[in-house]
């Protein structure tokens, strides 16, 4: 890797505003009826099941934990405690194109089981989102896009520098959309930050 010397931050403040400004084009586009589909789902679960590959993988960890914290019933596929899916439970998907190979594949498992699939993707279109029972949309660039939210346009202005790269656009608008349903759950079960914190894990 090259070395060099830093003169300024002024390019992490503009790839900031670059993030800030695409989370609130998605939030201006974002579907109502499904996010309150979801959250009603989660509220009637047995069990949750998440899954995704990659950061998608983290941010669905993330977004298990606090689940858990929340006194849900809660697994990470692909872990080596988590039990098998049945028909009555929920899974819930992470994956911005939609097309990731394991992710994909898993989720017609999921169908052929029985359970509910729900899956967070900036892809309408893809495999998960056509076979899932709900789909959430959050329109981001993914590490397959070209061009998503402009960016091919600041490419040719010189400011590539300044996007975010492959898919992290996608990442961090799931990562802050689950957070927000964390919040709305809080709500809506009147948890306390008391009662999420005496399940925060105190074992490390």
């Amino acid at each position: 890797m090259k070395k060099t010397q830093v003169d300024n931050c002024e390019d992490v403040l503009l790839s900031m505003r670059l993030i800030a400004e695409n989370l609130k084009e998605v939030v201006d586009r974002l579907d109502k009826k499904s996010i309150k589909i979801m959250i009603q789902k989660i509220l009637n679960s047995k069990r949750i099941f998440l899954m995704g590959a990659g950061r998608s993988g983290l941010v669905a960890k993330a977004f298990a934990m606090r689940l858990m914290h929340l006194g849900f019933s809660v697994y990470v596929i692909g872990e080596t405690t988590t039990p098998a899916v049945q028909p009555e439970d929920v899974v819930i998907a992470i994956s911005g194109s939609g097309e990731t190979h394991s992710i994909a594949d898993l989720g017609k498992i999921v169908k052929d089981i029985g359970s509910t699939l729900i899956t967070v993707t900036s892809k309408k279109e893809s495999t998960l989102g056509r076979i899932s029972d709900i789909a959430v949309i959050l329109p981001s660039k993914t590490k397959n896009d070209l061009d998503a939210g402009g960016y091919l346009e600041r490419n040719m202005r010189g400011d590539y520098k300044n996007v975010p790269p492959l898919g992290t656009s996608f990442e961090i608008t799931s990562l802050i959309f689950l957070d927000s349903i964390i919040a709305q759950l809080i709500t809506l079960t009147g948890a306390s930050e008391a009662e999420l914190k005496s399940r925060h894990t105190n074992i490390e």
